[in-house]
């Protein structure tokens, strides 16, 4: 199961261990190699480690040295995808909810070593999700979101219903596409909640280059609130 940490992989892992009809083998996360923290949730390596022993199951690290090209990321990833297939694994697992290129990209990463995704998430309501994901019990943290869309007070908080009412009309209520990330520390499946502190919130800006329509390229800059878990 490709494993963030977050409330949509969370609640894709309830559904599936709740279903019977499947064996989770592991869980893999991408560490930054350099930070030891995952990708843009910010979230330290012990955490994630503290979080698959409360869940009960094995943790697989897959370290991605920061570059400027995507290659290094394809590669880490599909090393590891003929790594589970000798393995005999033949599914990996994502919560992804709509966004199609990022589906149509693993899809296409699994179909090349034979293998293929479950999406147990997948075309259903944003807000129908995350309020099975609070009636469940589940409890989560916002430990990064996107400037544009919220204020540093925001971040560090507990998802409930009050702080969904302060997100903004035009931000997805799962933030899926990046608008905001979670840390997951307490619900039904965990044997005892993860025992974290916070720290203050830090602001981060990322420069990074898009490429337009007549094949210029232009620099952007994007501004991140995170919250300093430990």
């Amino acid at each position: 199961m490709s494993w963030s940490g977050g409330k949509d992989s969370m609640l894709a892992l309830d559904r599936l261990v709740g279903s019977d009809e499947y064996q989770v083998h592991h869980l893999h996360t991408v560490i930054d190699a350099e930070l030891k923290r995952v990708g843009l949730h910010g979230v330290p390596e012990v955490l994630i480690e503290k979080q698959a022993d409360a869940l009960g199951f094995p943790l697989h690290k897959l370290y991605l040295h920061k570059d400027d090209s995507h290659a290094t990321y394809e590669k880490l990833i599909s090393g590891y995808i003929d790594q589970l297939k000798a393995d005999g694994v033949e599914l990996i697992m994502y919560g992804d909810i709509f966004l199609e290129d990022l589906k149509a990209f693993r899809d296409t990463k699994l179909a090349g070593a034979g293998m293929q995704g479950v999406y147990p998430l997948w075309k259903e309501s944003s807000h129908d999700l995350i309020n099975e994901f609070l009636s469940k019990g589940y409890k989560t943290r916002v430990c990064a979101a996107d400037k544009k869309h919220f204020r540093a007070s925001q971040v560090g908080k507990e998802i409930s219903q009050d702080w969904l009412r302060q997100v903004p009309e035009q931000v997805d209520v799962c933030g899926e596409n990046g608008e905001f990330h979670s840390f997951v520390y307490d619900g039904p499946l965990f044997s005892a909640p993860v025992v974290h502190q916070l720290g203050e919130v830090v602001e981060k800006t990322y420069t990074f280059n898009v490429k337009n329509e007549d094949g210029s390229v232009s620099e952007h800059k994007s501004s991140f609130y995170f919250a300093s878990l430990y």
